[in-house]
């Protein structure tokens, strides 16, 4: 029986289910988190929309995890609207992507410019979102995390973007 070669239905029915059971082993011991961050800028007034949440200090960009099924513009539409009642009126421009260490081993980030949006009304405090508002981009509020002014002046500033968040 060692010399007994399978039949191509038999191999490429045992490649596939080889190809997901190392992919199963690959997600369990690598899981890695992805997330979006956008830049809205307001080109009229120079202003950049800052959020502090209720649960980590300073006021960082707005943003979060991209969920199972979704992708990645679609979970930043969901973000803004959620933490800063924005919408889409344009496709934001994907600027970088980041390896945000201090998060996790495994958790990236893709930051876009968003210039072409519209706000429902100013983002009222709740349990996840403390504050939200537009920022001159030259006069950032002190408690501004250090990832977010240096994502801010590499957009605005044409920095070099750092592959670290």
């Amino acid at each position: 029986m060692g010399d007994r070669v399978l039949p191509q239905k038999a191999r490429t029915a045992w490649s596939r289910l080889r190809g997901r059971f190392f992919h199963l082993l690959f997600v369990l011991r690598r899981p890695m988190t992805f997330g979006v961050r956008g830049l809205v800028l307001d080109r009229e007034t120079n202003s950049v929309l800052l959020v502090r949440h209720t649960y980590v200090p300073g006021f960082q960009l707005p943003g979060g995890g991209v969920e199972t099924g979704e992708t990645a513009l679609e979970a930043l539409e969901r973000e803004l609207h959620e933490e800063g009642n924005i919408r889409l009126t344009a496709r934001p421009e994907l600027k970088s992507v980041h390896f945000n260490r201090h998060a996790s081993k495994r958790d990236h980030v893709l930051l876009y410019l968003v210039t072409g949006f519209s706000q429902d009304g100013a983002k009222r405090a709740d349990r996840e979102i403390a504050e939200a508002e537009f920022f001159p981009a030259d006069n950032l509020p002190a408690d501004t995390t250090a990832g977010t002014r240096r994502r801010i002046a590499e957009i605005l500033d044409g920095q070099d973007a750092s592959p670290y968040w």
